[in-house]
């Protein structure tokens, strides 16, 4: 039964509220890891496992949280998340050695499964049938603005404290959420209590997707499958996914419950919330190094450019939920936002060496166009047939699945810039000899500059081969971006003609029975 006058509201904001914090706290941490490290003593390596931990321990509870939900009530299970979430943030804060932070972080990721799902769940049986659009339109303000924040957010505070302040921060947050749960949010049956827990499903569902998260997380650093260990996740995971699918089809009380998978819109909406993760993720992952390694920008001059495109995302969201309501197509939206990805793709792949903030302004507006006109059109096409507990299911698995295209597009990216940097530099490198006329040029030219200076014949030889090998790196970097962001580009366009696979539906709002 959905809610009706300012207790709607209440939950709404409570709802998103508390997943914001999970959402802000999968970027916040990457702004203050050299902070961290410093502190701590810690390698880069080991402090990548604060990222790591979190996501890993993440998404495997992500497609748990249906079921969990169903065990213990909805409410319950939320609030619990939210109380442990702030309890895992204030000990990140006083930790005091790298590895009880990565532990504690692992607590968090727990802890930040189970919000996103349940929140949206709450969320569409809070409002009624006909704006559950909408409804979906306002979650998708956290979905997609959170990760795109959390740099931002995360440079301002180290700009005026030290970083234990990214994680105290969500104290007074998750106290009000849960003060707000626990006095607003409705009941809602526990209809699995009672009924045998699928132990065998949990270990092998935490072996395949701790694996596989583990692996796209840490594979490109490790060398991919050179590296002992990655191949025996490798391994792992692709046995562990077999198996929990065996499991889970032949089990009468699966925790996951793949049965959903017949609904076509749904088993094709996965693809796409991965494709959406692999871009959202991807992009915010590729952008900032490129301004910061290439550019020269401060992690908070990088935080800053999503502020636009973040704002319009925040402001279209509200009239996509309303075009839904109307019965605008939710397919014909969805691939005006992957056209708009591709062209703000296309337009980064243009960039130079001498692009500023300006040049960067409108390629984010765009992008921000296209995230608004991606996030609730591909969700409300992935669970249009769910009725009823299937709704929590969908919902854990559709936000695993966008969890784990920012893995993929993460990882895929990563190795694409490392391969495409070597390929451009050898050609690049082919240029630079004695019968190359603009090579000359250049070579003396540095050299008469040095040689002003008052430098030796030989010295400003020397300084003129390093300036010209600096200038091939940069070059070799421009180049290696441009393929990555047409590589992310091409991806979400090609995707597009999965859309039109789905149903159409004059009214594309979701039941909202979701006991």
């Amino acid at each position: 039964m959905a809610e009706v006058g300012l207790k709607k509201w209440v939950i709404t904001f409570t709802v998103i509220t508390a997943s914001l914090l999970e959402l802000i706290d999968t970027t916040i941490v990457n702004v203050a890891l050299p902070q961290i490290q410093g502190n701590l003593g810690a390698t880069l390596e080991d402090v990548a496992w604060l990222s790591t931990g979190y996501a890993v321990a993440n998404v495997i509870i992500l497609p748990m949280s249906g079921w969990l939900g169903s065990r213990f009530g909805r409410k319950n299970y939320f609030l619990t998340s939210i109380i442990v979430f702030t309890i895992a943030s204030f000990l990140c804060g006083n930790a005091t050695s790298l590895w009880e932070l990565v532990g504690f972080r692992i607590l968090q990721g727990i802890a930040g499964g189970g919000l996103i799902s349940t929140a949206q769940a709450i969320l569409i049986e809070t409002w009624p049938r006909e704006d559950v659009g909408i409804a979906t339109a306002l979650f998708g303000l956290g979905a997609v603005v959170g990760p795109t924040v959390g740099p931002t957010i995360g440079g301002y505070i180290l700009e005026i404290a030290n970083w234990p302040w990214i994680f105290y921060v969500n104290i007074p947050v998750g106290i009000l959420a849960a003060y707000c749960t626990y006095m607003f949010v409705r009941e809602t049956p526990k209809d699995g209590k009672g009924r045998p827990i699928d132990w065998w499903g949990i270990g092998l569902l935490a072996v395949a997707v701790g694996s596989l998260q583990t692996l796209l997380e840490k594979g490109e650093s490790e060398d991919w499958f050179a590296t002992g260990y990655i191949v025996v996740l490798a391994v792992a995971s692709v046995l562990g996914t077999l198996l929990f699918i065996w499991r889970e089809l032949s089990t009468d009380h699966p925790i996951v419950n793949f049965k959903i998978m017949r609904h076509r819109s749904f088993s094709i909406g996965m693809f796409t919330s991965f494709v959406l993760g692999f871009g959202l993720y991807g992009s915010v992952f590729v952008f900032p190094i490129f301004c910061q390694n290439l550019l020269g920008f401060t992690p908070l001059q990088t935080g800053e450019l999503f502020i636009a495109g973040g704002l319009c995302t925040i402001a279209m969201m509200p009239f996509i939920g309303i075009m839904l309501k109307k019965g605008v197509p939710a397919q014909f939206m969805a691939t005006g936002g992957m056209l708009m990805f591709f062209i703000f793709c296309n337009m980064l792949s243009k960039s130079t060496l001498s692009s500023g903030p300006d040049q960067f302004f409108w390629p984010l507006v765009i992008r921000g166009f296209g995230m608004s006109l991606l996030f609730v059109p591909l969700t409300t096409l992935a669970i249009q047939d769910l009725k009823g507990p299937e709704i929590g299911q969908g919902s854990g698995l559709n936000n695993m699945s966008r969890q784990l295209g920012g893995s993929f597009g993460i990882a895929a990216l990563t190795t694409l810039i490392h391969v495409r940097q070597g390929v451009h530099r050898n050609n690049l490198i082919t240029n630079i000899n004695e019968y190359n006329p603009a090579f000359t040029e250049r070579l003396n030219a540095y050299m008469h500059g040095f040689m002003a200076k008052g430098a030796s014949y030989l010295d400003a030889k020397l300084m003129a081969m390093k300036a010209i090998e600096g200038s091939v790196i940069k070059q070799t970097l421009l180049l290696t971006y441009s393929d990555a962001y047409w590589v992310a580009g091409l991806i979400m366009l090609c995707s597009i003609p999965l859309l039109y696979l789905q149903k159409f539906k004059k009214n594309t709002n979701v039941p909202v029975d979701a006991h």
